[in-house]
């Protein structure tokens, strides 16, 4: 089996290199400055009392030209455009592609491209970032990837990537409906995301003032009802599992979407915020807390474009 990794970031970065670690034939997809990087340092997996480097297998954009089995494709949604253009030629008759972003807008894009029945759906659950010398940092031990069919049948093929997922050590469980998995995921990380860029804190920063407690329960009301009206209602037991994470007193959980934020860096507003909203709309779902959190993001993306971010975007 060969896999291609689109992207050697925090996500994609982990995933290939516990396939790689296990044994897997794993090609990383990056861009030349990465490429040099990794080339001289190698890639560093790091955190939570663990320290290990892989010597990965690289390519560019100009140099590929030749198809894989499975091509995993974790890439920010700003850079989606051209990173499907970059791993065109490693998509045959016989490839199947993963998405690992969140939201949905992506597998339009895809299936417009590449056809439907190579793209399957793809929900990752993993906490880890890059640090400053590009090293992945895993800040908790969570790390599941969860793929499945478009249409929700079974599949062989489907069967066989699970099974290289568990080998190496990435828990795959099989979704009833692999869609409806990723609306959830969509859900947990528009209000994680929502209620921490607009008040710039961490989940315990704003849970541990007067009204704090409210803000995640109604952001999670108002992502729910979207995803039950597009047909895909949130369990009672996964909304719990919800609130838990991004409810917590005390907690230091931050997205990547408001590091990016602090950061002054573009986010992913318009894939995961704009698409919900306009979503929402069109459902009929009145969604006024995830409109203003859209509005704020979208004030400081258009100050990131216009270079006037200053001391970072907090």
């Amino acid at each position: 089996m060969k896999i291609l990794v689109v992207g050697a970031g925090a996500t994609g970065g982990y995933f290939g290199a516990l396939l790689a670690r296990a044994g897997r034939d794993v090609t990383f997809l990056v861009r030349p400055a990465r490429a040099a990087a990794l080339r001289e340092r190698g890639l560093r997996v790091v955190g939570r009392d663990e320290e290990w480097v892989l010597a990965p297998r690289l390519v560019t954009a100009d140099a590929l030209d030749t198809p894989y089995d499975l091509v995993l494709l974790s890439v920010k949604s700003t850079a989606l455009e051209q990173s499907i253009e970059d791993m065109a030629p490693a998509v045959g008759p016989d490839t199947a592609v993963v998405p690992l972003l969140n939201g949905l807008a992506h597998l339009d894009a895809l299936n417009a491209r590449l056809g439907t029945s190579a793209v399957l759906g793809g929900v990752a659950k993993v906490v880890t970032t890059l640090d400053e010398t590009g090293d992945i940092r895993r800040l908790a031990p969570l790390a599941h990837l969860t793929l499945g069919e478009q249409d929700g049948t079974r599949s062989a093929r489907v069967a066989a990537f699970r099974a290289a997922l568990e080998d190496a050590g990435i828990a795959s469980p099989e979704p009833e409906h692999v869609v409806t998995a990723m609306w959830h995921k969509w859900v947990f990380i528009t209000t994680l995301g929502a209620v921490t860029s607009l008040m710039r804190g961490t989940v315990g920063e704003v849970y541990d003032v007067p009204g704090g407690p409210a803000l995640a329960p109604a952001l999670l009301d108002e992502a729910s009802a979207v995803a039950a009206a597009a047909g895909h209602p949130v369990p009672e037991s996964e909304r719990a599992a919800t609130l838990a994470v991004v409810a917590a007193p005390g907690s230091p959980m931050v997205p990547s979407l408001y590091r990016d934020l602090a950061a002054g860096r573009p986010t992913e507003v318009e894939h995961l915020f704009g698409d919900l909203t306009t979503r929402a709309r069109a459902l009929d779902v009145a969604t006024p807390l995830l409109d203003l959190a859209t509005l704020h993001l979208r004030v400081h993306q258009q100050r990131v474009t216009a270079g006037t971010v200053v001391g970072g975007g907090a």
